[in-house]
Order: C-alpha cells, then structure tokens, then sequence
C-alpha cells in the first residue's frame, strides 16, 4: 500500500491554517488546502504494514490503507468509491472527526502517524467536485415503511441504508431543518452548512423524505408513527446537558454550551431563535469544560467579540505523550490543542467552581475557583479532592457550562413504553439494536451515549443492518468494514 519508502521519505504535512486574527472576523471554514502532489505524497507514506491497525482504531472499519493508496496513483474515483463503500459522510468525519485511526497508525508508534482524517476530506470534496457522487435509488422497493426520528449523523446513516435496502424511509426532525447536531451545534468555522445541504439533496434524490418540524411525541403522535410503520429507529442524540448545581447557576450570563452554541449558528444560517439573545460581544468569557464542546465555545466566542475566554478543566492537564497506561493503538489521553485554542485562549486544569458572583439585578459578575488534585491508585477510580487555600475570584459577565451529557430526553420512550439503562440512555441490545419493544431500534448517542461522530455513523449503519433483518428475514446490507468494493 502506499509507496513502500514513503514514510521515509515524506514528512507528515495537514492543512494550514488562516492567521488567527483574520479567522476571528468571520463564521467560515479557515483551513488552507494542501495540493494534489501533496496530497499524494501523504498517501504515498501509508507503508504495507501486514496488519492495518487502523481499521481497529476506526469505528467504521474503513478500508484506510486501499483509499491512501488510490490516492498515492492519482485514483481519486476509485478512492472515493472504496471510501464511500464504509462511510457514507466521508465529508463530515473528515473534517470533524478526532481521528482514532491516526492514533492507531503503525507509523505512530514512533513517526507522525498517516494524515488520514484530512486525506478523507479531500476525495469526499474531490468526489462532489467531478459528480462522482450520485444518488443511488433502489430499483425495487419492498413495500416496508421506517421512520427514523432524528436527523443526525446516527439517523442519515441509518436512513440511507435502509433506503439502499428498497424500503420507504421517512425522517423525522423536530428542527425545521435537517443536519441534528451537525447543523445546531457544531459551529460553521468548522464545517459550513452548505455541507450538510449538499448531502441532504442527494439523499432527497434517493427516495428519502425528510419532515422538518415535526416532534414526535409533542405535534406528531407516537402512534400515528406506530401506525404507519413498519420499524422505527430512534436516533435523537443524548441532548441532556450536564448541569452544575451551585450558588449563582441561576443567575443571567450562566448558559449551557448548548444552548449559546446553536442559537449562534441559527444566526449565521439566518434562522430565528428563541428565548433571550446569548452574545459574547465585549465581554470577560469563562468556559467550563475542556472537550470539544467547551473548545467551539472558545472559538465562537471570540468571533462574537469577546473581552477574553479562559477555558477550565477539572481534570489534571495530560502531557504531549502517550501514557504509559494507553498503550499503542489504544486512544490516548494527552495534551490537545484546538484551532480556538490557538486564538488566544487562556487553559486552566485541575480547577473546580464552586460559586456563581452576581449583582443586585441578577447579573453575573464573576466566579470562585478552587484548585484540585487527583489521587491515583491501581485498580481504583481516581479520587478528586480540593487544594486548602486555593480559592480564586475571576471576573466574567458570560459563563458557557460545557461539561458533557448524561442522556436522552425521556418524553419520546416513556411513550413508546421503552426501558433506560444505568447512563439514562435508550436501552437497546448491541445483539441487534432492538429495544424491549419488538420493531422500534435505538442508535447512535441516544444506544451509546455522548460519542464521537464517526461512532454515530457506524451505529446508523449497524441498525439499518439489523432493522432490514427485522422486516425481511436477511439482509444484504454491510456491517462494519464491509462493502461492495470494486475490481482493481
């Protein structure tokens, strides 16, 4: 695969970026595409290992070393084919996905790993620019009708296979536009909309009918969507945010990430919003949470004309290498440095708040902070306790809570008379995505709980598998690392 000195010949080279002050002015993808010599160079370095590691590291089992090797000999087509044939949204994971298959890369063992994400970036856009990617409809239908509710990266996978499969698929999206957390929560600095409509119109061309507006179980009945299915799959996300219960949580200028965070992006999308405007503008910023949440809050935040953003972390701050507990090809925990941090943030670790500051109307003003330690011992769950002497008083006028999920809302299933597991998530069986209700499955985030997107996919794609199963008694649709390759 690749060329085999390649490794040992061509360093390993991503997209560049937009200077940091030029970038802040606008809502707009920022990175500097690579040539196609380049582009090939980095394909070449994918060497013949014997065992590809990185189909493990990857959710989806793509087939990573035939694509780096396509595109090392120029074969963009046959590149986007054997892509396509594992990931149906190569242009969503390859632009917000945190790649475990590069931390799996053999070469990452102890060279630069392949730059795999952004090389899947680009035959998606290569495929969309010379029209290779048409709309598959089915040439027979089998009369079998499934609403897929949730329109997310979990449902559009699952749609689309389930369409491929001949059957009738309708999604549900309560928003008035499609996407899920891909439009409404991840800002347009990282991937523009115009890439989620694009995908939308083909898939719209393949048969699948979308219903925007729609809140099953609120304006649409559960069992009007009984009532005309066959099968339901269940892909609303874990949307539940994690809250933090101290003095002054009530007080204006405390948000949820998720609730700043999409109503910025209605903004750039021309969309209304509900509720009071949340603005970052001219404005002392504190963001709580270090994932990936908390970073696009970093970054939208000086786009919107913050004073300042200081990001916290309880956790203790990871060094730049693999720990020696995470061994090679397991996902390690270490330092990450994101595009928004590179814009001027402050990053504070192991750092805990204990109190919301206000003034007299209410307004906040401030926050203390305590500083924390974390104890470790073998076979236990690390111990969190404070440092004696440590509070701290910050200024901010806006607070934006990123700290995670802890599940799936529970209107929808206590309807449906559907069971939850230990994690408040839609208890549904890995064996086949089946709830304890017979005919109505459960993937993506709202199965797993808060997950990558490429882990999103990979469930929409697995339950299409065992939902066509469920209707037809077999199916021919791929499970992971599967599909219909073609002939070199």
């Amino acid at each position: 695969m690749g060329k085999p000195t390649g490794f040992l010949e061509y360093e390993r080279k991503v997209e560049a970026y937009a200077p940091a002050q030029e970038r802040v002015k606008e809502f707009k993808e920022f990175t500097i595409p690579l040539e196609e010599k380049e582009l090939k160079d980095q394909g070449a370095r994918c060497m013949d290992c014997g065992i590809p590691f990185c189909h493990s590291g990857c959710p989806l089992g793509n087939l990573i070393p035939d694509f780096n090797d396509a595109v090392y000999k120029g074969k963009w087509e046959r590149a986007a084919k054997i892509l396509h044939s594992t990931n149906n949204f190569p242009e969503f994971t390859g632009r917000l996905c945190p790649a475990p298959c590069e931390e799996a890369c053999v070469l990452n063992i102890n060279e630069d790993p392949v730059t795999i994400e952004n090389i899947e970036k680009n035959i998606a856009e290569q495929a969309f620019e010379n029209g290779w990617i048409q709309p598959q409809v089915p040439e027979i239908r089998t009369g079998k009708k499934v609403a897929v509710i949730g329109s997310g990266p979990a449902g559009l996978a699952a749609a689309q296979q389930l369409n491929r499969a001949g059957h009738y698929i309708t999604v549900f999206e309560r928003d008035e536009k499609a996407g899920g957390l891909l439009r409404y929560g991840i800002p347009d600095f990282k991937m523009e909309k115009s890439v989620i409509d694009r995908r939308l119109e083909v898939l719209e061309e393949e048969g699948i009918k979308f219903v925007t507006g729609a809140h099953v179980g609120k304006n649409i009945s559960v069992e009007e969507i009984k009532s005309n299915h066959d099968a339901i799959v269940l892909c609303g996300g874990a949307t539940v945010s994690r809250a933090l219960p101290i003095k002054g949580a009530d007080l204006k200028g405390v948000y949820q990430a998720m609730d700043f965070l999409p109503q910025n992006n209605r903004r750039v999308d021309n969309l209304p919003f509900l509720g009071e405007e949340i603005s970052a503008q001219n404005k002392k910023v504190v963001v709580i949470g270090g994932g990936d949440t908390g970073s696009d809050c970093v970054g939208t935040s000086f786009r919107q004309g913050a004073v300042s953003v200081t990001n916290f972390e309880i956790m203790e701050k990871a060094g730049l290498e693999r720990p020696k507990n995470q061994p090679w090809p397991y996902w390690p925990m270490r330092l990450r440095t994101t595009s928004s941090h590179k814009e001027g943030a402050e990053r504070q670790w192991s750092i805990s708040t204990k109190e919301f500051l206000g003034d007299k109307d209410g307004n906040l003003t401030g926050l203390i902070t305590t500083e924390v330690e974390w104890t470790h011992k073998l076979g236990e769950r690390p111990q969190l306790s404070e440092v004696p002497g440590t509070e701290q008083k910050w200024d901010c006028e806006l607070a934006l809570l990123a700290m995670g999920f802890t599940g799936s809302e529970t209107n929808l299933p206590e309807q449906l008379g559907l069971e939850m597991d230990a994690r408040s998530n839609i208890k549904a069986s890995i064996d086949n995505y089946m709830s304890n209700v017979p005919g109505i499955f459960v993937a993506g985030d709202s199965r797993r709980g808060q997950s990558l997107i490429v882990w999103a996919i990979s469930e929409g794609r697995e339950a299409a598998y065992y939902v066509d199963k469920y209707l037809m008694g077999a199916s021919n649709l791929p499970l992971k690392g599967e599909g219909d390759l073609p002939r070199r």
